[in-house]
């Protein structure tokens, strides 16, 4: 059931990512590079040590209103990025550390039949290119979640350049870990998850400024009211963790200074008490040189 569960999630979201790429779709694709770099003398005072940051960002997009009553919106997000420091005795430089990584497809299939809400089904993948949790192995494409989600969707604006919309309804998650070492048997095993609960998800995006300043944020709320390991969390002091609301608000204010050259701040609020019973905060500033392709 649950290799079924995933199938069909990957499935869905090839499907309509394929369709998305043909003619007559509104496709749209943008990417950014960041770059940072400092370095010091050998007799330099003060304890500095050199670094290079990268970063690289794309978004991906097809939309299309294949029939009067069925939209189909494809979006796929892909971010990657490392520092390199020197060692600040030997003045070697060390291993690279990842700082972004970020791989997440999401089809939106809306049924557009006119009333005050429209019925949507959508499938959605995240995961990153490398997991740096485990010193001892290298795991690539992990960990990996599925979302499944069907319910209602309401349209607030929508024009050339922005939108606002917001969907509700039942989701499910499905949450692979890969070659994890069991350290009882000394094995190593996949592991997974899934729970099911009601999903909340607010998209909004607004161009101002003759198209110089632009807004975007994604608000995603989870309760969950199953979860397949409930009954072995029985009696633990965090049983009830996973009935927590689970928070993720991503924020992006984009200036475009010239043609090529764009200034970002990304701000992304996480919360999920199964992690961490704290807000986590990420926060990224950067000039960076971008492209947009379509």
């Amino acid at each position: 059931m649950k290799r079924a569960k995933i199938v069909c999630t990957i499935a869905f979201s090839i499907l309509l990512f394929y369709l998305g790429i043909a003619e007559s779709w509104e496709i749209s694709l943008d990417a950014n590079f960041t770059l940072t770099q400092n370095t010091y003398s050998d007799n330099w005072a003060g304890g500095e040590t050199g670094s290079i940051s990268w970063v690289f960002n794309s978004n991906f997009l097809v939309e299309k209103q294949i029939h009067p009553k069925i939209n189909i919106k494809t979006t796929l997000k892909l971010a990657f990025g490392q520092t390199h420091s020197q060692n600040r005795d030997t003045k070697k430089w060390e291993k690279p550390q990842k700082s972004t990584d970020l791989i997440d497809l999401e089809s939106l299939l809306s049924f557009t039949l006119g009333g005050f809400v429209d019925p949507f089904i959508s499938g959605r993948m995240e995961t990153q290119f490398f997991d740096a949790s485990d010193r001892e192995k290298d795991r690539y494409i992990n960990p990996i979640t599925f979302t499944e989600s069907f319910g209602i969707k309401k349209e607030f604006l929508k024009t050339e350049k922005d939108e606002w919309s917001a969907r509700i309804g039942a989701g499910f998650r499905n949450h692979l870990d890969k070659q994890v070492l069991n350290m009882v048997t000394g094995k190593r095993e996949n592991i997974t998850t899934n729970d099911g609960g009601l999903l909340f998800v607010n998209d909004f995006k607004i161009v101002f400024a003759q198209d110089k300043l632009s807004y975007t944020n994604k608000l995603t709320l989870f309760r969950a009211v199953y979860n397949s390991q409930s009954e072995k969390m029985k009696g633990l002091p965090n049983e009830n963790y996973w009935k927590a609301i689970d928070v993720n608000f991503e924020n992006m204010f984009m200036a475009n200074i010239t043609k090529y050259l764009m200034a970002n701040i990304y701000l992304q609020f996480l919360y999920d008490k199964e992690i961490d019973k704290k807000m986590r905060i990420k926060e990224t500033m950067a000039l960076s040189l971008t492209f947009k392709f379509i």
